[in-house]
């Protein structure tokens, strides 16, 4: 049947339409069909009917005649061919002998004379009538037709009959976990999450950890799933995405005046006239007029060496490390001005009497990755210092970000793989000028220039610097690469870990909780008394406050500030956040450690006891459903907006979407309804993905994404659709199409509202496509990742035939490949990029494809490339 997208063809179960027209059972196979009878029967000549075995008719075996048969109404009637003679028995001939011979052997014995007569009728038994009677296989021999049967079937008791065995019967088959019997053989397949092996029985675990696009951030393996983690900051979506977690939208991130949100984190700040307590949150007021200048906590000194600079960014206070993608990281050092907004478009700021600067830069390396490891300067040991007066920058900041993350792959040479990848290490600086440094001649605003002009030159010898592998940064006296380029293979050999990160086994894990990276012993160190870290993979631990009480630590590996002895609990509250301390009083809740305040209830609403610590301990006038959040103004319960969620019951605000995400309505009630909107674009030119936003996890109503491949000169394009999930409540309400243009009358390639979970491959009807999902209001579903590769068109003829060829996806087993990420994946950069056939021996494909397979394709590609052998 034709395939909804009006170009491929599908097979039909025609046992579903009045079981095939089959009396018994109908056994639907790849573009037909087979009707089987049950046991004491057979399939008369119309392979419809079954007739009972005793209800013999010429139609079978001929009813029994060695020669010719005719029904009659007492049943089957046998006749023999002229010079032959009818058998006492009704159904055997023999041939007439000569007149003269049987006078002559007038006296031969009776005995003698039966077997002549039993030898001849044997030999007049042939496979040429009616095949021997036989079912399958018939052959002539000394005594008579032997009928056999292929593998797969066994021969019955009549000795013409064969019957399918049911291989799965015996032992499951040999087959790990499910066994599917089929006419003559039998088929193996595994449960979801497992690969079968190319023995066709054993199933193995697929670790969809080891795949490229599993999880943004973490990802852990579990027989047969895994699960996506994100890092501290950063809250999962979509089953394997990470957003930014935007703490503020949560009571204000507990802040007692301002919260300011930040990629991956958070900082609490205050107005003027306050300054921060040491627990981050709260704000303590400052008597007296409070200093503007602000020590620097990070410096950048660039100098002369080999003949170019060499740059190295040093923090001094503030160190933050959090680990991002694969093969990224980002470093702060420091702290950003008081009030500042990510969002600001100007380059600087003033408050009062100081401005504040800032700039950043992008720079690309071609080859390479990120790598944050301690660093040979000086192979020699040796750490000459640098004269003053030969740096070529020396500025200092008060704050800085670096980020390093890995881009898309770079195709390597002719011959050779594609191994390396681009990667952006991106650098954002923050410093501060004052009316200390105003002079008559030049003001804030002249000052704020000349800082500017100074920056961006320090910005270019930072540039060149990072080409020439010359910029490092040194982190509690540590000195440690930005990024690497990748070795030759020659060269390749065992790294160490990374900052951050100790062995365990033959793997690097970061450091967690409690203690800290020693970058003298290269390994992780429990924090000692008086200090703590709740984050992982830090190169320091905070110091406790009150470091001068030796009694002020509970253990000798601290998560948190509040395993620092002697601060008030959760409910508690004191004027410095220590003992000795008081509840809170009624109307009013506290859920951390440590605080000098406790949070009203707001509207003039009361607690239902003394040490309250949270606002669902608040009598309000009603309990707010999840989806809604109490409003202490109105007193009632108000739907949360779109872009927020709320699943708990008597909160008082909800919480925001994470990252870009948002929901489809309000009031929505979990975080898995916060979807990613960004799709489409213009993709690559040899292999990519076409993906539904916010996959795997549901797109989003009322969503519209478009999509162009226009590969480069003389290249095709193939696609494989491994599975597709659309809603089927209304008529084609969402959709995926590929064609040529956007118009609706172009070439189409592709066109489907349904879901479909059996595979399926095609190539491109045009040399480029246009490709639209859209989804209605109402609607969501799973959707797709389909992937494509562009290919040598003079191998067109070659993929068409393989593509188009049943075979392909007959067997589960194929079809399980089509939707291997991982052999999709080799096949395609074999494709896309044929000298990278030798990056693979024989044994690795063979251990890679079922054998059957690769006879499917050995077979297409020998006659492509020895058409007349």
């Amino acid at each position: 049947m034709l395939a909804h997208d009006g170009h491929n063809c599908l097979d039909v179960d025609e046992c579903l339409d009045n079981n095939g027209g089959c009396q018994h059972t109908c056994v639907n196979v790849m573009g037909s069909y087979e009707c089987r009878c049950k046991e004491g029967f057979f399939l008369s000549d119309n392979q419809h009917t079954c007739i009972h075995r005793s209800e013999v008719t010429c139609n079978h075996g001929n009813g029994g005649c060695q020669h010719s048969c005719e029904d009659t109404a007492e049943g089957p009637e046998c006749s023999c061919h002229p010079q032959y003679k009818m058998h006492a028995d009704g159904r055997s001939c023999l041939e007439r002998e000569d007149p003269a011979l049987e006078v002559t052997e007038s006296n031969a014995t009776l005995v003698a004379d039966g077997d002549k007569r039993v030898k001849r009728r044997l030999l007049m038994e042939t496979c040429a009538v009616n095949n021997g009677g036989c079912d399958r296989t018939c052959k002539d021999t000394s005594t008579g037709v032997h009928c056999s049967c292929p593998v797969g079937f066994t021969l019955q008791l009549d000795g013409k009959t064969c019957k399918d065995i049911d291989e799965c019967q015996t032992c499951n088959g040999g087959c790990d976990h499910f066994c599917k019997n089929t006419v003559g053989s039998f088929d193996c397949s595994c449960k979801k999450g497992f690969k079968l092996l190319t023995d066709e029985k054993s199933c193995q675990d697929v670790d969809e950890c080891s795949l490229d696009r599993t999880c943004d951030h973490s990802c852990i393996n579990h027989p047969g799933t895994f699960t996506c983690a994100c890092n501290k900051g950063y809250t999962l979506y979509g089953f394997t995405h990470c957003g930014d977690t935007n703490e503020c939208s949560i009571n204000n991130g507990g802040c007692q005046q301002v919260c300011v949100n930040t990629v991956g984190s958070y900082e609490c700040q205050c107005h003027s006239a306050y300054k921060l307590h040491w627990n981050k949150k709260d704000c303590v007021e400052v008597k007296g007029v409070l200093s503007t200048s602000v020590s620097p906590h990070v410096s950048l000194h660039c100098s002369k060496s080999g003949g170019g600079d060499r740059c190295v960014l040093r923090c001094h206070s503030g160190i933050h490390l959090s680990s991002g993608l694969q093969e990224a990281y980002s470093v702060t050092c420091g702290s950003s001005s008081p009030l500042r907004s990510k969002q600001q478009k100007s380059n600087d700021s003033a408050f009062g009497d100081v401005a504040t600067v800032r700039t950043s830069v992008t720079f690309k390396l071609n080859e390479g990755k990120c790598s944050l490891k301690k660093a040979e300067l000086f192979p020699e040991g040796l750490r000459p210092a640098l004269p003053e007066k030969h740096s070529s920058v020396k500025e200092s900041f008060r704050y800085a970000n670096l980020t390093c993350s890995s881009g898309k792959q770079v195709p390597g040479a002719p011959g050779r793989p594609s191994a390396t990848k681009e990667m952006f290490i991106t650098v954002e600086f923050e410093l501060e000028t004052n009316q200390k440094e105003v002079t008559a001649s030049c003001d804030l605003s002249c000052l704020v220039k000349r800082t500017e002009k100074r920056l961006r030159k320090a910005i270019r010898t930072l540039r060149k610097a990072a080409h020439r592998e010359q910029f490092h940064l040194q982190l509690s006296g540590m000195d440690l690469e930005v990024a690497k380029k990748s070795p030759r293979t020659s060269e390749r050999r065992v790294e160490s870990c990374g900052v951050g990160q100790g062995h365990v086994g033959n793997q690097c894990v970061s450091c967690r909780a409690g203690t800290y990276y020693d970058g003298a012993q290269e390994r992780c160190i429990l924090c000692p008394n008086g200090t703590f870290q709740n984050e992982e993979g830090q190169i320091t631990c905070e110091p406790c406050p009150r470091p001068e009480n030796p009694g002020a630590l509970k253990t000798p590996e601290a998560w948190n500030v509040s395993d620092c002895g002697g601060l008030c609990q959760p409910g508690e509250y004191s004027a410095d956040g220590f003992t000795p301390c008081q509840p809170c009083v009624l109307g009013t809740f506290q859920p951390e450690a440590g605080r000098t305040s406790c949070f009203p209830c707001g509207g003039g609403l009361p607690t239902k006891h003394l040490g309250a610590t949270s606002f669902q301990d608040c009598e309000t006038r009603v309990q707010c459903s999840p989806g809604h959040f109490y409003n202490t103004t109105t007193h009632r319960c108000i739907r949360c907006p779109a872009g927020t969620y709320q699943p708990e019951f008597g909160k008082n605000s909800c919480v925001s979407c994470p990252g870009n995400t948002m929901t489809d309505f309000d009031g929505s009630t979990n975080i898995t309804q916060c979807k990613n909107r960004r799709c489409g674009g213009e993709l690559g030119d040899f292999t990519g993905y076409i993906e539904s936003p916010n996959y795997p996890g549901n797109y989003p109503a009322n969503t519209e994404c478009t999509w162009t491949i226009n590969p480069p000169p003389k290249r095709r394009i193939l696609i494989v659709v491994p599975e597709i999930f659309l809603p089927i409540e209304d008529d084609c309400g969402d959709y995926l199409v590929m064609r040529k243009t956007s118009s609706s009358n172009s070439v189409t390639t592709y066109e489907t509202c349904q879901t479909y979970e059996r595979p399926i491959a095609f190539t491109s009807r045009s040399k480029k496509l246009w490709i639209q999902f859209k989804s209605n209001e109402g609607n969501s579903a799973r959707g797709f990742q389909v992937p494509y590769v562009t290919y040598d068109e003079d191998y067109q003829e070659l993929i068409e035939d393989i593509v188009r060829d049943g075979r392909l996806y007959a067997s589960e087993n194929h079809q399980e490949i089509l939707k291997d990420k991982k052999l999709i994946k080799a096949l395609f950069d074999v494709l896309a990029h044929p000298q990278n056939y030798f990056k693979y021996t024989a044994q690795e494909s063979r251990e890679m494809f079922p054998r059957s397979f690769i006879r499917l394709l050995r077979s297409k590609v020998s006659r492509f490339l020895r058409p007349y052998k």
